[in-house]
């Protein structure tokens, strides 16, 4: 009997390998033969998660009720304590039963949002470099992709006045992320301001991924919902990952204004059951000390950020430091691409590191740093590329 061939759908034969997980396989391979290999690739934070925040899910695990299926909005004890850190940290007031969702993780609620805006043959506009699920979400809703450059003498911004008009008559979702990864950028208020004014002129959403707000190391990033207005306009991803070393826990926040969340909502309530409760009590044990558990991550992360820079200029590098977020952008040397450049440094030093191209065409003359293992191992990767005579 003729047996026929699986043939996958279209919207993943649109997408490229995932960055990632092909850049874990290399990683796999070069320990499996036993090099010793550090590992500067995808930003997953190398420290435990802070006592308190483990001290309470242990204790919420045993409560009978948290068994159950959660609520699709959140426990309103984790929304009121979302509400509180907005108010202290930004300054914006927000309904904790309208303007706030929880969610399973920042990663999560970014992937689905364009499921609530888009229409097929939208526009959504998506900047380059970017986290790759700006780009394949917008694929899976059916959406035209155009690609935003960013570049270093905008200061990784994109800029908003060269977009052709057409372009704008068809855009209905704008991708922002600031702090950005994978460039290091930051953006103020009035930058946020003209986002605002434009998405009101345009009819546009805004999607601000907010995921390293909290890891900066000079001027606290903004939200861009302390913009008069914003909520209008705008959704912002949180996430509590690398805010309080939680990636694998999957927990974030949605904030926005109240008929937006709800569509962010609805597309949740057809996909998932919501947050494991004693996660979200978590959660909110996290959020409710904030204070005292941030501020050490972020110093250690400035530390590790100077040592590092400081050390790729002493073999000549020229690397400018982040203002935010754990990683650093490096410029690839004359006559690399960044695809060449980490293949190099992964099979002759041992060390990853994660090609531009693989966040968007425009990064081919990037490889991303991530500052995610100690100082002296950092320093030792950056002894080991020295060898190489780049």
């Amino acid at each position: 009997m003729a047996t026929t061939q699986f043939v996958k759908a279209e919207r993943l034969q649109k997408l490229p390998p995932y960055l990632f997980a092909e850049i874990d396989k290399k990683k796999k391979a070069a320990i499996a033969a036993g090099r010793d290999v550090i590992n500067l690739g995808v930003g997953d934070p190398d420290k435990p998660t802070p006592a308190s925040i483990i001290q309470s899910l242990q204790k919420n695990v045993e409560v009978p009720s948290f068994h159950q299926y959660a609520l699709d909005q959140g426990a309103p004890e984790l929304r009121l304590s979302i509400a509180a850190f907005c108010k202290k940290r930004y300054g914006i007031d927000l309904d904790p039963n309208s303007e706030i969702l929880p969610l399973i993780g920042s990663k999560e609620g970014i992937a689905h949002f364009p499921l609530a805006v888009l229409n097929p043959g939208d526009i959504s506009l998506v900047p380059d470099p970017c986290y790759p699920v700006y780009r394949s979400s917008s694929l899976f809703a059916g959406a035209d992709v155009y690609t935003m450059p960013l570049e270093a003498e905008h200061g990784f911004r994109p800029d908003l006045d060269a977009i052709p008009i057409d372009v704008y008559n068809r855009a209905r979702l704008l991708f922002l992320n600031y702090p950005n990864n994978p460039t290091g950028g930051t953006a103020d208020l009035p930058f946020f301001e003209k986002v605002v004014d434009l998405a009101k002129t345009h009819n546009l959403v805004i999607a601000q991924d907010a995921a390293y707000n909290e890891m900066y190391f000079e001027e606290p990033a903004p939200s861009i919902l302390q913009v008069p207005g914003a909520k209008d306009v705008a959704v912002e991803f949180h996430s509590l990952s690398k805010t309080f070393n939680m990636t694998g826990w999957r927990v974030g926040f949605a904030i926005g204004g109240a008929p937006l969340i709800a569509a962010l909502a609805q597309v949740k309530a057809n996909t998932d059951s919501g947050i494991f409760t004693a996660i979200q009590f978590a959660a909110k044990t996290a959020l409710d000390e904030y204070d005292t558990l941030t501020p050490p991550i972020r110093a250690l992360y400035k530390e590790r950020r100077d040592a590092f820079i400081g050390a790729l200029k002493g073999i000549g590098w020229e690397v400018e430091p982040a203002g935010a977020t754990f990683y650093v952008w490096i410029p690839c040397p004359k006559g690399y691409t960044s695809t060449e450049l980490c293949a190099r440094i992964l099979d002759e030093a041992d060390v990853v590191t994660t090609p531009g191209l693989g966040f968007g065409r425009t990064a081919d003359g990037y490889i991303r740093a991530a500052l995610t293992v100690d100082t002296p191992r950092l320093l030792r990767a950056v002894e080991r590329i020295g060898k190489l005579k780049l």
